[in-house]
């Protein structure tokens, strides 16, 4: 009986994960298929709902990655804390839910030697602003900007920075910081293509470490805009790696803390098939 796993989304064509997931399959001598499928909000339910034994596990890309919440049996601490989860484990006939994204980010930065931040800008106000948050808590920030097309929907953002003691301040996206205060990082949750309005000094693009979760296409125009002056980007493809690592664990160990065997060989493997 073949295992079977896939990514959902719309649209889902230019996704890598089947890349990755295909890549650490076969370095662990597993025989499973995982695919990428097309899937919106309103076909999600009837998909996620009606798998059989063969199904091991979901990846899911935005906007499903709140819309599945309510279809779980259960979801891990990261998750809950966001309000999004982007990996479904099918297990003794319970769905259960788990967000790898916030692993996937502080790896990112961890793996750039970057252990640390205090002052953060984050462009975009969704489900990935969510983990970013949390994930920048983890590495010590204290003050996160958060710029964003509508101020009025974000006030769940500033609870989630509250929560966890981060000092959240949203602006409307394309108003400039006049704080004066350079952050240490701008991380970028909007997609490579969109019009942000934001004009960073070269001082800032010099200083800042800039993380854009897009990676499709590449470079984006910040991630240029920073190259220009010689500044340090991450490219997204660092959490997408990541992110799946942990997903790969939860898929073949039902725990995104234990590694795999021969992980390093693994990773590797995935790294390679997506040429990072």
């Amino acid at each position: 009986m073949t295992t079977t796993l896939a990514v959902l989304g719309s649209p889902i064509g230019h996704s890598q994960s089947p890349l990755l997931h295909a890549a650490a399959y076969r370095e662990l001598g597993l025989d499973w298929q995982y695919s990428g499928i097309e899937i919106t909000g309103e076909t999600l339910a009837d998909f996620v709902t009606t798998r059989d034994e063969t199904w091991r596990g979901l990846s899911l890309t935005m906007p499903l990655k709140r819309d599945v919440l309510p279809l779980l049996d259960e979801i891990d601490s990261v998750a809950t804390i966001t309000g999004a989860a982007n990996t479904v484990l099918y297990s003794d006939g319970r769905r259960l839910g788990f967000n790898t994204d916030v692993y996937g980010i502080v790896r990112a930065f961890s793996d750039a030697g970057i252990d640390h931040l205090e002052t953060v800008q984050i462009l975009g106000g969704g489900a990935t602003a969510a983990s970013v948050i949390v994930a920048m808590r983890e590495l010590g920030a204290r003050r996160i900007t958060v710029s964003v097309r509508s101020v009025e929907r974000s006030a769940d953002l500033v609870d989630l920075g509250a929560a966890g003691g981060v000092e959240i301040v949203v602006r409307e996206l394309g108003v400039q910081d006049r704080s004066l205060i350079v952050p240490d990082a701008v991380v970028s949750t909007l997609p490579g293509h969109a019009e942000h309005g934001l004009k960073f000094p070269g001082a800032v693009r010099e200083s800042a470490v800039l993380f854009d979760v897009a990676y499709d296409p590449w470079p984006s125009t910040l991630a240029t805009s920073w190259a220009e002056v010689g500044g340090t980007v991450i490219s997204g493809v660092e959490m997408l790696i990541n992110q799946a690592l942990a997903q790969v664990r939860i898929f073949v160990n039902g725990d995104a803390a234990t590694p795999l065997d021969r992980e390093s060989d693994v990773l590797a493997a995935m790294r390679a098939a997506v040429g990072a």
